[in-house]
């Protein structure tokens, strides 16, 4: 019997690890700093639950997980994930959307930015060397899987240095690049 249990926008099982990010772990993230002041530093933005079955750094291992986004905005930009390249620049990584709406945002290394429209069934396969992040651009929770190689790695400091090189943000009721 398995340990593994996948059905829908769940993942469970004894070996899932739980992570949830909060707004205060997303300090810097945000462009409008006074509206970011303003919100409860505690609220969850989003759920990661990770099958992580090998040591990482292991070579041919493969992790799987789940991310939920919930909607929201810090004025008028999107609430989303942290973003990341990978450590190992050509490892790729596979997103496919369960439910919900959303963007996800790509950037190479020459800073050239550009989004794909996620929606439940839309398969994405982001290229090695291609910072990637999800903005939530619905009015409910947007669910996504993943999975990547387990010595793929994450560079998150990055993106924390230098950002992405546009902001999502709602303009008209229609996400768009500032």
């Amino acid at each position: 019997m398995p340990s593994l249990f996948f059905s829908g926008n769940c993942l469970a099982g004894a070996e899932i690890v739980k992570s949830i990010r909060r707004l205060g772990d997303l300090s810097g993230i945000f462009g409008d700093e006074a509206s970011f002041a303003a919100l409860p530093v505690d609220r969850p933005v989003y759920e990661v639950y990770s099958h992580l079955p090998v040591r990482e750094g292991t070579p041919g291992g493969l992790y799987f997980g789940l991310t939920k986004l919930y909607p929201g905005k810090v004025g008028q930009e999107y609430f989303m994930t942290k973003g990341h390249y990978h450590q190992q620049a050509d490892r790729m990584e596979y997103y496919w959307c369960l439910e919900g709406e959303g963007m996800l945002i790509l950037m190479d290394c020459a800073r050239k930015i550009w989004a794909e429209k996620m929606f439940p069934g839309s398969l994405h396969a982001i290229p090695g060397g291609v910072a990637h992040r999800v903005a939530n651009t619905g009015c409910r929770v947007v669910s996504f899987a993943a999975c990547w190689p387990s010595d793929a790695g994450h560079n998150y400091a990055a993106i924390a240095a230098e950002g992405f090189s546009a902001r999502l943000v709602e303009v008209n009721e229609n996400p768009q690049f500032i």
